[in-house]
């Protein structure tokens, strides 16, 4: 996964209103049923029917490494869906949504300033018009660039130009070289 994409994930797990099962039995038993056979399961997971049948009844306690990272991320991607998605409608409609950041961001504006990149540390809070294209374009497919473009645009407007305030011949906003990406809404 992506840097944005990842960051979304992240604040959607933070969402949760009870934790997911934690135990290999009670992750398996939750995918079946989401799921509908040990087929199924086995398939996401790339293991055989007969070993997710031997999880579910505890006749095998752990996984390898590798399938025990398979199945917590097939587990969190499906628990609570409604929640998440009461969430990111809320983020979208009202809420908007919280970006805190250190990336390297270089700008093009009139002549005389530089567009020399530097790091800065921002944390802005984007209006819900730019969460809605955010979710938009990550349930479209959207790389990772164009979601970074995304956020630029949302730092131009409210941080650079201070919504209106200030440096309008500033006409681009670039992020580049992340440290760290956290979203909230």
């Amino acid at each position: 996964m992506e840097e944005i994409e990842d960051a979304i994930e992240w604040a959607d797990r933070e969402s949760f209103t009870k934790d997911p099962p934690k135990t290999l039995k009670g992750q398996i038993g939750y995918l079946l049923k989401q799921m509908g056979s040990a087929k199924a399961v086995a398939q996401e997971l790339g293991v055989t029917a007969d070993s997710v049948n031997r999880y579910r009844r505890g006749a095998r306690k752990h996984a390898r490494a590798d399938v025990a990272a398979k199945i917590d991320d097939a587990v969190r991607q499906r628990w609570q869906p409604m929640v998440r998605k009461r969430r990111q409608k809320q983020a979208a409609a009202t809420g908007g949504i919280t970006v805190e950041t250190r990336a390297r961001f270089g700008y093009t504006s009139s002549a005389g300033s530089t567009d020399d990149g530097r790091f800065r540390r921002l944390t802005v809070k984007l209006p819900a018009a730019y969460a809605q294209r955010l979710f938009d374009a990550r349930d479209t497919g959207a790389s990772d660039q164009q979601m970074r473009e995304i956020i630029a645009e949302g730092f131009k407007e409210l941080y650079f130009q201070d919504g209106g305030g200030r440096a309008m011949g500033l006409s681009d906003v670039e992020i580049n070289d992340i440290d760290y990406l956290d979203l909230d809404y």
